[in-house]
């Protein structure tokens, strides 16, 4: 019978558990040094953080904000299916437009195909920007083909932006008919 070789010599376990443990001791050590005093204060994120915040100049607002200056859009807007949308997603940051409560520029006008390609962030069937059940969506140039309307039309010759449907139902009211629903 062949004898095993059997070390009864544990040093070279012995110094890896020491350097395992040593690198684990740096590296809480060194996290120790890097993470401020009031990380994990609030979950995952610092508690002085909040003060950080508070100093950041706000750059968003809510549609409200534009509503004091612009009051006769703000009844069409909030009567409209758009009432949800807010201002900034298609005129850009109030920021930009309005600074400690005074006028500092003129927000950019949309005009052309700069109004489809707005329009169409949102109601594109194409790319399916959003789910059919709770935002009409159409597809381009079938929609306005299907409507007997000039291809190169854009969608503001029809639709009121503030509120899509405000023109199409006063036509539909002028010409005494009623409004249907169309099928998806």
């Amino acid at each position: 019978m062949e004898k095993k070789y059997k070390s009864s010599d544990y040093a070279h376990v012995l110094r890896l558990a020491v350097i395992l443990v040593g690198a684990v001791a740096l590296g809480l050590l060194v996290r120790g040094m890097f993470l401020p005093d009031t990380m994990g204060q609030y979950g995952h994120y610092r508690g002085s953080d909040l003060v950080d915040q508070r100093n950041v100049e706000i750059r968003s607002h809510t549609n409200e904000s534009c509503y004091e200056c612009h009051r006769p859009i703000r009844l069409i807007h909030k009567a409209g299916v758009h009432k949800t949308v807010s201002c900034e997603f298609c005129h850009g940051p109030y920021a930009d437009h309005v600074k400690d409560d005074k006028y500092v520029a003129k927000m950019p006008v949309t005009r052309g195909m700069e109004i489809k390609t707005l329009c169409l962030r949102c109601h594109n069937k194409i790319i399916r920007a959003r789910p059919e059940e709770s935002i009409k969506v159409v597809a381009m140039p079938q929609h306005l083909e299907e409507k007997k309307v000039n291809v190169e039309h854009n969608c503001n010759q029809c639709h009121m932006v503030h509120d899509p449907l405000l023109w199409i139902k006063a036509a539909y009211e002028m010409m005494g008919m009623e409004m249907k629903e169309e099928k998806k």
